[in-house]
């Protein structure tokens, strides 16, 4: 097996996932600034911030089809652009409605990305290590989370334009990220999917040598019994029914126990506690570097441990953290640090379990003929969550206050538990086909 080729080509892979955080993240920083220099009220506030997650759905929806058609790497490629062109666009609005357009246009890169990166790292990572290799992507989406959340704090004093210059910053890793995708190759799983079985020999040979990847080869080209295109409602019919409804709702449960609303606003829950702005940046940079701690816990240990158990413990802890957080607020006790505390324990909860462990899930539950459209359905459906919980945020925040907010993500928090516990079944050390037998009948 050529561990470095893998790891340099799921590490190139997993950069899409660096501009996922980077590009959800950066509007935290601007958030005070864009409100007075837009003049937004928390309606708007709430729509300026969660617009990209419009476009995040959208592209979910269209990247499973492009990159079935033109393939994985083409369309990590078309995501690169879209990022850098957000960026500059966004921060060198004049109007509240370019400034939205641009963030739609960067919301298209990051959900195609979150549905093409994991995806193709699954098909290319042997069964024992794509667990912790397609968490290596979920790191890197950590990791832009904290670079941005690192650039809002170096920007943040550059005078009135600071907002434009944090949007900016973006080019940088959009173009390092065009850079590295020219020279890894393109999924095998996909190339013998369109009938390109030397090339897809040849690769996975790369991987794990000839007599391994004869054997592979075999197994792959079995799973294309039918040359039949995938559907909605082939996806919705009797053989795969189920284990796309468990893909779905194991995304919508990622997001609507309120992980961005804690990652786009945590500057301003922060300054609700009394901290001027650069503190509450400075806090929110512990939350980005304990979440990138976190999920070296996650990699290290999600192929011994096993999914389910990570997505159970994950959403114990959450809710805990959100029932102390939610008290806090509610009894106005901001000393000794126990609301940051608290938000540092749900995030680096969230950051091993949930954050990391669905993205592995998804990319591994559905079978070869269905995984790019079943894929782009339930990424859908996790943007559709993130985009009510993250508009939502700030008005529920307005009219009920930060305590019920926080209260109501734990009690979802406790629902997500449940449904874990008797639907999620564990998948680990198995192949892509081996898992395919295990959730169709």
């Amino acid at each position: 097996m050529n561990k470095t080729f893998i790891l340099l080509v799921s590490f190139v892979a997993a950069l899409g996932g660096l501009l996922f955080g980077f590009d959800t993240a950066i509007i935290s920083g601007t958030i005070p600034y864009i409100t007075e220099y837009f003049s937004l009220n928390e309606y708007m506030l709430g729509w300026a911030v969660s617009s990209l997650l419009i476009g995040c759905a959208i592209g979910a929806v269209l990247a499973g089809k492009i990159a079935d058609v033109y393939g994985r790497k083409t369309t990590l490629i078309i995501c690169a652009v879209l990022f850098a062109v957000s960026g500059i666009g966004a921060g060198l609005s004049q109007q509240l409605t370019g400034f939205i357009g641009y963030r739609l246009i960067g919301g298209l890169g990051v959900g195609a990305a979150a549905l093409v990166s994991p995806m193709y790292i699954a098909e290319i990572a042997p069964a024992n290590w794509r667990g912790r290799l397609v968490a290596f992507y979920q790191l890197a989406i950590v990791l832009g989370i904290l670079l941005a959340y690192f650039s809002n704090y170096v920007f943040d004093g550059w005078g009135a334009n600071n907002w434009r210059w944090m949007f900016i910053s973006q080019a940088v890793p959009s173009v390092l990220f065009l850079f590295f995708l020219l020279f890894v190759p393109e999924s095998p799983r996909w190339m013998m999917k369109k009938g390109h079985e030397a090339r897809s020999l040849q690769v996975l040979s790369k991987i794990s040598g000839d007599v391994a990847a004869r054997k592979e080869l075999a197994e792959i080209k079995g799973s294309f019994q039918t040359h039949e295109p995938a559907t909605l409602k082939i996806l919705f019919s009797r053989s795969y029914r189920s284990v796309v409804i468990i893909g779905i709702l194991v995304a919508v449960f990622q997001q609507v126990t309120g992980i961005n609303s804690i990652l786009y606003y945590a500057p301003v829950i922060f300054r609700e506690t009394g901290l001027d702005s650069s503190s509450s940046l400075l806090q929110t940079l512990g939350i980005g570097f304990v979440n990138v701690v976190a999920t070296f816990i996650a990699i290290g240990l999600v192929d011994k441990v096993g999914r389910k158990k990570f997505l159970l413990a994950g959403c114990l802890l959450m809710g805990l953290s959100l029932v102390i957080v939610g008290l806090c607020f509610h009894y106005k006790y901001f000393s000794n640090y126990i609301v940051l505390l608290g938000m540092l324990v749900y995030v680096g909860a969230f950051g091993c379990t949930l954050g990391a462990v669905t993205w592995v899930y998804l990319s591994e539950i559905f079978p070869n003929r269905i995984r790019a459209l079943a894929l782009s359905v339930a990424t859908l459906s996790l943007w559709i969550a993130d985009f009510i919980v993250t508009y939502t945020f700030p008005v529920l925040s307005q009219q009920l206050g930060t305590a019920v907010t926080m209260l109501s993500y734990a009690a979802l928090c406790a629902i997500a538990f449940l449904y874990m516990q008797f639907q999620v079944k564990e998948t680990k050390n198995k192949s892509l086909e081996e898992i395919e037998t295990l959730f169709v009948k």
